[in-house]
């Protein structure tokens, strides 16, 4: 039963009354493209964001060694031309020659070597350590062939090598730092930022001098994107013809522009998952009831997700009871599953000696209407919350600090289709684990490090069915994205929610 709050509907019926004017022509005549982000970007340093704006903007700003074609999952050299293991911890690339940086330095052995060991070293500090911290060091053997050092066997290393790990200029690197890569970034990708407002301006133009990676070469000068939160001020902008593209669209308001006929409404299926994360752990206080089994399974008897996926989320969304994506390896789906059951709910709840409910603050930091929906259903089994709606990086430094009991987060996994990547990002005792299992930790090291696929299948398998079956978190659905954007503009979204500049052209 969700709550009967004044929908989006309403609004967006408003904004589009008001628009009486035909949709203004994409702005093909200065050959720019104007986008919105929704959400503040920290920080424009790919090591230093862990948001989904930050991987749409490394993808573009930067290159890895390998790349995986997003409709094949096909792996292929990009900074690198081939790549051979040398044994179970040993990577060695040849690199592509005659690549350059932004800045004009010259990429070579020694700009892996430089950021592969500065970004593995934990003490620089990288946002999200998942990442990278498979890696021990990097080793230069001559000028275009290097050797990645893995700290014990990691079987993803190829995958993550596609996604989060970028190749930095060594010489700029070292003297800017992560505070002058955010305000000037420099890379070897398809687009080369011109402009930096922290948090709410960005600018790219196309790197003429791009070399020949798989991405392809960017066919639209400029891009300008915008930090615009409110939903309704994008579409606004986007009928005046100040904004091409948005994304991210709530389904109502994405339904309503496709009956228009004056857009093209694309919706993608997307890696990201919604969950309630838990204190099970007891991190944040000695009063939290998360730590009771029994009441983290009231939360999950609590939500009704296929209600939640048909009347919000709608699209090629899907009810999930993983903390991780079905289509990741070693995502196995024989978990327990939580029927949406109140009055079950209800009875746990005065089992663990909560017959009258009890009040806990409840932390977001996007999609205000599902978190508030997910809230009335909490509220309705005598769970009364306190909503708290931050910014994304707020949020996650108090999630670190272990100062949250109760939050609805989501989890895009940077497009890495492994379990690893999710799974292990969250249950294996780092600063975001909010359960510190040790029987999980100790099954998600063997099914991390295994390079026999039976056996990691096999250990998640172990780790995923005792967090579902303990409860410790409350995943609920998986997302979609809709995109939409004039009909000048030709983009053909991919599945793993990286909004791509460089497949973008004018029609």
């Amino acid at each position: 039963m969700l709550a009967q709050k004044p929908t989006r509907s309403t609004l967006v019926a408003a904004v589009l009354m008001a628009s009486v004017a035909m949709p203004a022509l994409a702005d093909k005549a200065s050959e720019t493209l104007n986008v919105a982000f929704t959400k503040e970007l920290e920080n424009v340093d790919s090591y230093f964001n862990s948001s989904r704006e930050g991987v749409v903007l490394q993808r573009a700003i930067w290159d890895g060694l390998i790349y995986r074609n997003p409709e094949t999952n096909e792996y292929v050299g990009n900074l690198a031309t081939s790549w051979e293991w040398v044994d179970d911890t040993t990577l060695e690339f040849k690199l592509r020659e005659g690549v350059t940086f932004h800045n004009g330095e010259a990429f070579n052995a020694d700009d892996v070597v430089f950021t592969v060991n500065f970004v593995a070293n934990e003490e620089n500090g990288v946002k999200t350590q998942r990442n990278v911290n498979w890696m021990k060091s990097a080793e230069k053997i001559d000028d275009y062939t290097v050797r990645i050092h893995l700290k014990e066997k990691f079987p993803a290393a190829i995958e993550f090598l596609s996604g989060p790990v970028s190749m930095y200029p060594n010489e700029y690197y070292a003297e800017a730092g992560p505070s002058g890569m955010g305000l000037k970034p420099v890379g070897t990708g398809p687009y080369k930022v011109t402009e930096v407002v922290p948090g709410q301006h960005f600018v790219l133009e196309a790197n003429g001098a791009y070399h020949d990676s798989p991405k392809g070469q960017p066919e639209i000068a400029k891009i300008d994107i915008r930090t615009i939160p409110d939903v309704n001020t994008q579409m606004a902008e986007l009928f005046s013809g100040s904004l091409d593209l948005i994304w991210q669209v709530p389904a109502d308001q994405a339904n309503k522009l496709a009956q228009m006929g004056q857009f093209t409404v694309a919706n993608e299926s997307t890696m990201r998952v919604g969950y309630l994360q838990m204190d099970a752990a007891g991190r944040s206080g000695e009063d939290n009831p998360f730590t009771n089994k029994l009441v983290r399974q009231a939360v999950n008897h609590a939500i009704n997700r296929q209600e939640l996926v048909d009347a919000l989320l709608q699209g090629s969304s899907k009810v999930v009871y993983t903390p991780c994506f079905p289509s990741q390896f070693g995502c196995v789906q024989d978990v327990t599953e939580y029927d949406y059951d109140p009055e079950k709910a209800k009875a746990l709840l005065a089992e663990a000696g909560y017959p009258d409910g009890f009040s806990i603050d409840f932390y977001a930091y996007r999609d205000r209407q599902y978190a508030e929906a997910i809230t009335s259903y909490l509220n309705a089994v005598g769970i009364t919350t306190n909503f708290n709606m931050l910014q994304y990086s707020a949020l996650r430094e108090k999630n670190m600090n272990g100062e949250v009991a109760l939050s609805f987060q989501t989890w895009g996994s940077y497009s890495i289709n492994d379990a690893s990547a999710m799974v292990s990002q969250f249950f294996k005792h780092g600063a975001l684990d909010s359960t510190r299992d040790d029987e999980v930790l100790e099954w998600l090291n063997v099914a991390d490090s295994s390079t026999a696929p039976d056996t990691r299948v096999e250990y998640y398998t172990k780790a995923l069915q005792k967090i579902t079956g303990e409860a410790f978190w409350a995943p609920m659905f998986t997302y979609n994205t809709n995109y939409v954007f004039k009909d000048e503009v030709a983009y053909t979204p991919t599945s793993d929610e990286v909004l791509r500049f460089v497949d973008m052209s004018w029609n």
